[in-house]
């Protein structure tokens, strides 16, 4: 078992800074080897910036994401392949507990034990359809450097260990039977430093500096080479060695010209400068090249943390949170409807939280993306099991205010004002809240819960709102029962039917 020096171990107390291995390596600043793809597309900020969303994502609204890998094998939950190696965490103690010091038993060591046994990707996605879902994103790779399709330029994938399948291209399948546009997210980009703790060791007795198996070389192409640029939080997310910038490139490259996704989404920034502008030109010319000069990809990167931001280049993604009113682009909020990986004992949402998030979202001219959580055996825990059930019969009847719609004058009303940004997404509605949607003239008012006897609309009062039409029908989606309306001068109101065809949330059909 290779050891630090003596002088090392003789260190009694705990030291709370990461320790790294000493065979550290400078940054590689070799030129990026990029290729370029013919079309209208370069990798200039001012080029990428005449990007357009496509309408099948605009009209789509509503996603589903297989956020699932190696790393649901513990069911500890999120960052698990760091984490076990962040001396001190509960996923250190729960590794240390269930598999070994991770001076012996490391991440590799996880990665067989992942065999999703029991993925049945049709079956899914039926299920995923039938909530809703119009398009399905699979994970490609996550932090932890594995990736889940059969890569060329990668040797820890899931073809030729684990599952020893093709992950993304099941999915893929599965999605183009059901008729759903298909996605890939890559969280590659931060792996480099992401991973850094994988190269540490122990900092108190009685394992106090024995390496990692994250520190042998002979693991280097999982853990990376050893380095002296150790991720910091989001701020350092992406490094500046150029041989992993050309590692990403390739591998990225690979997966969009295998599958040909509809949408990609980056876990952060947009990548390394050039070397991810040239990928993101590339595969929108791609996909003009296959569409008859028709753009239908969509990127998705965020505004936090490092790497560019570049808002008119592709659909703005906000992680786990929402905007603060109408985004005059089109944008999509990632979720999930438990912990990113499986975790056990973790709270999950209620469908009612999803709906209210899904109305939100929409009336500000977003889509919503919602990570279903899996068992390490590809199956579903019942609680998400339980939503897919729900999320079918309220979209079921409610569709119609949501597939297609576009924002209204105003978001909504109401006396709930929801958090915005990044990590802000626990907001509690009221039945007064409403949100707006509108489509072929009509205006849908969404209800963020039930209504006890009436429904008030301000917004649509005859003097005081902000449509000047007067009311002509209002119908309830999901009733065929006619309803008592009345519109006022300062507001619409109307009278709530003695039964309602969800709790969650009510659609109402105002025509003009």
């Amino acid at each position: 078992m290779p050891t630090r020096r003596a002088a090392l171990c003789a260190l009694a107390a705990p030291v709370l800074a990461l320790h790294l291995s000493v065979s550290a390596t400078p940054a590689d600043e070799t030129p990026v080897q990029l290729s370029t793809v013919a079309g209208p597309f370069q990798p200039e900020a001012g080029s990428l910036k005449t990007y357009r969303t496509p309408d099948w994502f605009r009209d789509a609204k509503f996603g589903i994401w297989s956020h699932w890998g190696p790393q649901s094998v513990p069911r500890a939950g999120d960052w698990y392949a760091r984490n076990m190696y962040v001396y001190g965490t509960g996923q250190y103690k729960h590794h240390l507990e269930n598999y070994g010091h991770p001076s012996k038993h490391g991440y590799k060591d996880i990665i067989p034990l992942w065999k999703a046994e029991k993925f049945d990707p049709d079956a899914l996605m039926a299920l995923y359809k039938k909530a809703g879902a119009r398009y399905f994103v699979s994970m490609g790779v996550h932090h932890d450097n594995f990736d889940l399709w059969d890569s060329r330029h990668h040797e820890w994938n899931a073809v030729k260990m684990g599952p020893r399948r093709d992950i993304v291209g099941d999915w893929q399948k599965a999605a183009k039977k059901a008729g759903l546009r298909f996605g890939v997210s890559e969280h590659l980009g931060a792996s480099y430093g992401w991973f850094a703790p994988s190269h540490g060791y122990d900092q108190i007795w009685p394992m106090l500096g024995v390496d990692y198996d994250g520190a042998d070389p002979k693991y280097a192409s999982l853990y990376h080479r050893a380095h002296n640029q150790p991720y910091r939080g989001a701020a350092s997310w992406y490094t500046t060695d150029t041989r992993f910038q050309q590692e990403w490139y390739n591998r990225i490259t690979d997966l969009l010209t295998h599958y040909q996704p509809d949408l990609l989404y980056s876990d952060g920034g947009l990548p390394f400068g050039k070397v991810g502008r040239t990928l993101v030109a590339n595969y929108y010319n791609a996909s003009m090249a296959s569409h008859g000069g028709k753009l239908e990809a969509v990127y998705n990167h965020k505004e936090i943390g490092s790497g560019e931001f570049i808002r008119e280049a592709g659909v703005q993604d906000v992680e786990r949170g929402v905007m603060d009113g109408i985004n005059p682009l089109p944008w999509q909020t990632d979720t999930s409807i438990g912990d990113w990986f499986y975790s056990e004992g973790y709270k999950y949402k209620s469908t009612t939280d999803v709906v209210h998030m899904l109305a939100d979202i929409v009336s500000k001219n977003g889509n919503l993306l919602l990570n279903v959580v899996q068992y390490p055996d590809g199956s579903l825990p019942p609680e998400p099991m339980k939503f897919l059930q729900e999320m079918a019969e309220w979209m079921g009847v409610n569709g119609d205010a949501i597939y297609g719609t576009r924002p209204w004058k105003v978001y909504g009303e109401g006396p709930t004002k929801a958090a915005s940004g990044h990590f802000k997404e626990d907001t509690a509605y009221t039945p007064q809240d409403i949100r707006f949607t509108t489509k072929d003239g009509a205006v849908y008012a969404i209800t963020l819960g039930t209504p006890a006897t009436a429904v008030r609309i301000a917004s649509l009062g005859r003097k005081a709102g902000l449509e000047s039409r007067p009311v002509k029908a209002v119908t309830l989606l999901g009733s065929s029962a006619p309803l008592r309306w009345k519109q006022g001068d300062d507001a619409l109101t109307i009278e709530v039917p003695a039964s309602l065809p969800s709790s969650m949330a009510s659609s109402f059909r105002v025509t003009f």
